[in-house]
């Protein structure tokens, strides 16, 4: 009887733990911000459009995460989207001539905003702006102006 009850509270502890286990990586995968690192420095880009991407997007550089999208907005001056990203603080030697762009991984994945550093001996600070950023490229429009291009090479 004490040997049924030992098993049994070995397997119960397996199966809290197991659980435990597919929550936290859940939390992972799902980008909730309390399972994130989320000090650094925050800096802004405008764009065009941003397509699909979304608060706790992830921000690279040559493909390694080094921050998030922090904010989404619309700027009623200049009509265009507000993009805030936050840098973790170990990366605060950003040339300030660096470059964004919406990306996307793979052909349906997520978006994310990739950045390239420029050539400037000066550093991106708390606040300041990414100037030189891309747009997200739209699938549909990409292929109304290859329907539109053909269209019109066949009626020639």
């Amino acid at each position: 009887m004490d040997n049924s009850r030992t098993m049994e509270i070995a397997v119960g502890a397996f199966v809290a733990a197991g659980l435990a286990a597919a929550f936290v990586l859940a939390m992972q995968v799902s980008n909730i911000t309390a399972f994130q690192r989320t000090e650094g420095y925050t800096v802004e880009a405008y764009f065009q459009n941003v397509g699909g991407l979304r608060e706790r997007a992830p921000v690279s550089l040559s493909g390694v995460q080094i921050g998030r999208v922090s904010a989404i907005t619309l700027d009623p001056g200049r009509f265009e989207a507000r993009v805030e990203l936050t840098i973790h603080s170990e990366y605060d030697d950003l040339p300030s001539d660096t470059a964004a762009r919406v990306r996307t991984s793979g052909l349906l994945g997520e978006q994310y905003v990739s950045l390239q550093p420029g050539g400037m001996p000066d550093s991106l600070g708390p606040g300041d702006e990414i100037t030189l950023t891309q747009s997200a490229l739209v699938l549909e429009e990409i292929v109304g102006q290859f329907l539109y291009e053909q269209s019109s090479g066949d009626a020639q």
